[in-house]
């Protein structure tokens, strides 16, 4: 059987009647391009049915148009729309995304930050910064850029485009306390190799302590990110001799976990308990009673953090970006019963 002879770049650009370098910038840079010169190529390329070998490009140019990001979870919906977002602004630059997922395991991260290497990406988007100091030695002997995103640090060797957990999780507890709670708990995420849930309980801790209520009153229970794994840890809460009037938890799947499982046990949410979120992802809106939570602005923070890798890729001076956060009121909060 004859084997079938694909077009080529300098097929399109002989029919086109222009240069090869024409034809390239009308596929990568099509905006450097004259429109009507554009428009021809393109209907040749349309018309032969070429498609550009970008393994070839990439070799000769040295980077393959692919950037890498690791998250902790595909579970829930807590880095969706920030990585949509990310997404969409390096398809602008033309680039492609890898994800892959690490399941909140350091181990895993590394393994998958080797692995995308591997494949050749040109950067990564990371999530936090909790990991050994050998992994960023490995980015920077093989020129990897990198952001980290979802936290934030003044005078950090990183550039970071997130917000500050500990400062937003302090505000929540505070806002806790002003509506009158003194016996409060908090259901935190897995702290173990999570800077964002070790900072958003050492934010809690320190609104307490700046309050002048006692730690030992402090119930904390430290859960994964499932409302099973949720409903328990409000179980535990719940049942114990000194019943909090408030619970704080790390994040909204958290908060709608203990919200679906105090219902299961006919307590009352908030009037008997209130309970409180992070991040402001859409379940918020949905579970009843509306949930009092941090907003995180998501998808400014997905754009900006393409920007700053693109920006590293160029090898143009990074500068990392702090994003504020604000607290949104809705019913799941209230004072305690007296």
């Amino acid at each position: 059987m004859e084997k079938l002879q694909l077009p080529t770049l300098e097929d399109v650009a002989r029919q086109a009647n222009v240069s090869t370098a024409t034809v390239s910038r009308c596929l990568s840079r099509p905006d450097t391009v004259r429109s009507s010169t554009r428009e021809r190529v393109m209907e040749v390329v349309s018309e032969l049915g070429y498609t550009p070998n970008f393994g070839a490009q990439a070799m000769a140019a040295r980077r393959t148009n692919t950037i890498g990001a690791v998250i902790p979870t595909m579970d829930n919906a807590i880095f969706a729309k920030g990585l949509q977002a990310f997404q969409e602004e390096i398809s602008k630059q033309g680039a492609n995304l890898l994800v892959a997922s690490s399941s909140y395991k350091k181990g895993m991260e590394e393994k998958q930050i080797r692995s995308l290497i591997a494949r050749g990406v040109d950067g990564l988007l990371l999530i936090g910064d909790d990991r050994d100091k050998e992994i960023y030695e490995y980015l920077e002997k093989r020129h990897i850029p990198y952001v980290l995103a979802w936290n934030y640090r003044d005078k950090a060797p990183h550039t970071y485009v997130g917000f500050n957990n500990f400062q937003a999780s302090y505000d929540m507890a505070k806002l806790v306390i002003d509506y009158g709670h003194r016996r409060v708990a908090m259901i935190a995420g897995v702290t173990e190799g999570n800077d964002r849930a070790f900072d958003r309980l050492a934010g809690v801790r320190q609104a307490l302590s700046d309050s002048n209520i006692p730690q030992e009153s402090f119930l904390v229970v430290e859960s994964e990110y499932s409302f099973d794994a949720a409903g328990n840890a409000f179980e535990k809460i719940a049942n114990n001799e000194h019943r909090p009037t408030a619970i704080i938890c790390g994040n909204d799947v958290l908060a709608v976990g203990a919200i679906i499982r105090a219902k299961s046990l006919g307590i009352n949410i908030p009037e008997e308990i209130s309970i409180t979120g992070f991040d402001d992802i859409e379940l918020s809106t949905v579970v009843e009673p509306g949930l009092t939570t941090v907003h995180v602005p998501h998808r400014r923070m997905g754009t900006s953090a393409a920007n700053a890798l693109f920006a590293a890729l160029k090898e143009q001076k990074t500068r990392s970006r702090k994003f504020e956060t604000q607290i949104i009121q809705r019913q799941s909060l209230t004072a305690p019963r007296k």
